[in-house]
């Protein structure tokens, strides 16, 4: 699930009766835990992506791994908290953050190791950046709801980033690339798209009570 929509779940399974909050649901929830455990994994991620200088086999596999398991609980927890009702405060900043720390660690961790350009993990992580002091930005006014293209972005950068990872060699260069390019292209548009609905709907101003603006 892409941090957009993880967040437009959680937000909007808070609306009206059904909301989570105003129901009381705990903070200590199965929705938060997949969130919490996503950040502890970033710093492990990080371990097994730089031992050895980033160039040991076993752990690159291992790193992989582990990259592909956090960004599993990112398409869970926010299923989760949706039809639960386990929405709370901390899942709805937690969430997104968390998504942000897993992609952007793996981006600047590759660059670092000399595998990927900086322009690319730098456009990805200002893009991801910006949606998120966005969001914060309209959250009084309304929750920009996820679209296909966020939905694909993700999975762009999600598969562009285990490719990566993956320590096979060169043999996997030309695919690399192709995906990395379609994942920048994607997220650069989405973003462009977001900023503009942003905009938008802080200018149409809160909702009223009837839930118009």
């Amino acid at each position: 699930m892409t941090a957009e929509s993880a967040a437009s779940d959680r937000a909007a399974s808070g609306g009206g009766g059904a909301d989570g909050a105003e129901r009381g649901a705990p903070l200590v929830n199965i929705a938060n835990a997949l969130t919490a455990s996503r950040l502890v994994l970033v710093p492990v991620f990080l371990v097994a992506l730089f031992w050895g200088g980033g160039q040991e086999p076993l752990w690159r596999w291992l790193a992989t791994g582990v990259f592909l398991l956090a960004s599993v609980t990112d398409r869970i927890d926010g299923e989760l908290a949706r039809r639960r009702g386990l929405v709370t405060d901390f899942g709805k900043i937690a969430d997104p953050l968390a998504d942000k720390a897993l992609t952007g660690a793996a981006l600047l961790g590759l660059s670092a190791l000399g595998e990927l350009p900086w322009w690319v993990s730098g456009v990805i992580v200002f893009r991801e950046l910006l949606v998120t002091l966005l969001r914060f930005w309209v959250i009084r006014h309304g929750v920009i709801p996820a679209t296909r293209g966020g939905k694909l972005k993700t999975l762009l950068q999600t598969v562009a980033v285990g490719l990566y990872l993956l320590p096979l060699g060169a043999a996997l260069d030309p695919l690399e690339w192709v995906v990395m390019g379609g994942a920048v292209l994607v997220t650069v548009a989405t973003g462009v798209d977001y900023a503009a609905r942003a905009v938008r709907l802080r200018v149409a101003g809160p909702p009223t009570r009837d839930g118009r603006s």
